[in-house]
């Protein structure tokens, strides 16, 4: 009788069990080469000796998280424990990387290659490029990449995709405009920019097709510089881009037509969508470093703005609260919004010189 009460008694355990999310957040702190680890709102510790943190880039893949040195180091990390499990040093300068399923990719500047790693950091094949490389994705079983000195960007293929080690070979080529130094991918879409083109180039994965397309703004003047991708947002139906040397956001319309640009307080560098679209915060620089600003994406109009003690470098939306976290570098803190009543509700102190926000979710079962 008592193993029948047992029984049943992990059953019912079972089947009332949840899974349960919740945020750690890992803030850069670029000048002493450490990343702080914040959960439940508090400071929990700081991750040290992670090399030249300058542009450090933090990503996460199933229980990996990965964090790219300015100086060309890839640190694999448990973001669990916060324990540095190895690292690798594929160049003395990486400017990006991404992660596949059984692969790491890094796009270096010095050596002129990309390098491809297995999961944990082993090395499979460096290829040579020539050029530094930037703006590298992932598109199904293809690894894009745009080489800055070439003025070019090229397609690789994995021949061993799904079966093994990845076997990446040239697949395709295209040139495209002078000296691309960005790009973004959405669904089957890349879309890279230039520095000395005034227009950005998309390349079409499926068709392997490319097109260049020059954006304009009001009077159907044209954008004289496109502005890193990873300062723009993308919802369903609107693009956002920051206007580079003047006082406006800049809205498109999915197919890049113009539809208006959005005075802002000063020169916007930084845009972020909320996770449900319906806001974008801007982030600006110069004398306008420690402002912030919200927009309605769905009358364009600003509805709060917010000024810090300090320089503000980087923002971050919550995944699961309606909360708004900004890293002040000069005040050492990160500050955090309620984005129900616009307000600021929490300041996370102690993080030194803090930039870059990154958001590991964790699963737990209750």
């Amino acid at each position: 009788m008592k193993k029948i009460l047992l029984i049943i008694s992990v059953l019912i355990s079972v089947a009332v069990a949840k899974n349960v999310e919740k945020e750690k957040i890992f803030v850069v702190e670029r000048e002493s080469g450490s990343v702080a680890v914040i959960e439940n709102g508090k400071l929990l510790s700081h991750m040290k000796n992670l090399h030249n943190l300058n542009h450090g880039i933090i990503k996460f893949y199933e229980n990996d998280g990965y964090l790219i040195s300015r100086d060309g180091y890839v640190v694999r990390f448990d973001p669990i424990t916060q324990k540095v499990l190895n690292e690798y040093k594929t160049s003395k300068s990486a400017i990006g990387f991404v992660i596949g399923k059984n692969f790491v990719a890094v796009a270096n500047y010095d050596d002129k290659s990309v390098d491809i790693l297995t999961r944990n950091l082993e090395p499979i094949d460096k290829i040579k490029t020539h050029s530094k490389n930037v703006g590298i994705k992932i598109y199904k079983d293809l690894l894009i990449f745009a080489q800055m000195d070439n003025d070019k960007v090229t397609v690789l293929k994995d021949k061993n995709y799904k079966k093994g080690k990845p076997q990446f070979k040239l697949f395709k080529e295209f040139k495209v405009g002078q000296m691309p130094f960005d790009a973004m991918i959405k669904g089957d879409t890349y879309i890279v920019g230039f520095f000395l083109t005034k227009a950005f180039g998309v390349i079409d994965l499926d068709k392997m097709s490319y097109k260049e397309i020059k954006i304009t703004a009001d009077e159907n003047k044209p954008v004289l510089k496109v502005p890193h991708f990873g300062f723009w947002s993308l919802s369903a139906d609107k693009t956002f881009i920051p206007a580079v040397g003047d006082n406006k956001v800049l809205v498109y319309d999915d197919k890049f037509n113009f539809i208006k640009s959005i005075e802002t307080k000063g020169l916007p560098v930084f845009t972020s969508l909320s996770p449900d679209k319906n806001y974008l915060a801007v982030t600006f620089s110069g004398k306008d470093f420690p402002v912030i600003q919200i927009v309605n994406t769905k009358n364009l109009n600003i509805i709060k703005s917010f000024e810090f003690d300090g320089k503000v470098l980087h923002l971050r939306w919550s995944n699961l609260k309606d909360e708004l976290f900004v890293s002040v570098n000069d005040a050492n803190k990160l500050v955090v919004i309620d984005t129900k009543k616009w307000k600021i509700i929490d300041e996370i102190k102690g993080i030194k010189k803090p930039s870059g926000i990154f958001i590991y979710m964790i699963k737990e079962v209750r």
